[in-house]
């Protein structure tokens, strides 16, 4: 395969974590928890596309876009999504998505919750991650 040629991409090279933000996550008053925290969690992702594209966690180099879209708060219940998007010789560009699927009803009970008709977009971010060729364990093969 020549330099920087496309390895091709497949239906493998998606992830999805779903995780509940905790009060230990939430940074802010009225309990808001820090867009960083969704950050962290593109960065999770990241590492397991990797991981499964090519046997190692790589290196997260730089966002290119990043957006919040809505207020995520304790007790919320995030997807985050990935996916690799297009794959060069080291480098692979990665495009994120987190959803909030269940939103926390601290103004009915401290405990309640409810899980939404259809989730609602908080955040989204693309960006490139570098996996060394000499770390690189797995060869995928373009269709």
């Amino acid at each position: 395969m020549a330099a920087g040629e496309d390895r091709g991409v497949t239906p493998s090279d998606a992830v999805l974590i779903r995780l509940r933000m905790s009060a230990h996550d939430a940074h802010y008053g009225g309990n808001l928890v820090d867009g960083a925290r969704i950050l962290g969690l593109f960065g999770d992702v990241a590492t397991e596309l990797l991981i499964r594209h090519d046997g190692d966690e790589g290196l997260f180099v730089a966002y290119d876009l990043v957006e919040f879209k809505a207020p995520v708060y304790a007790g919320d219940y995030i997807e985050a999504r990935g996916r690799i998007t297009n794959v060069g010789t080291t480098s692979r560009t990665m495009e994120f998505t987190a959803h909030k699927v269940i939103t926390a009803r601290t103004d009915i009970s401290p405990s309640a919750a409810d899980v939404l008709a259809e989730p609602v977009l908080v955040a989204k971010a693309r960006g490139t991650c570098v996996t060394p060729k000499a770390s690189q364990r797995k060869q995928t093969l373009s269709p």
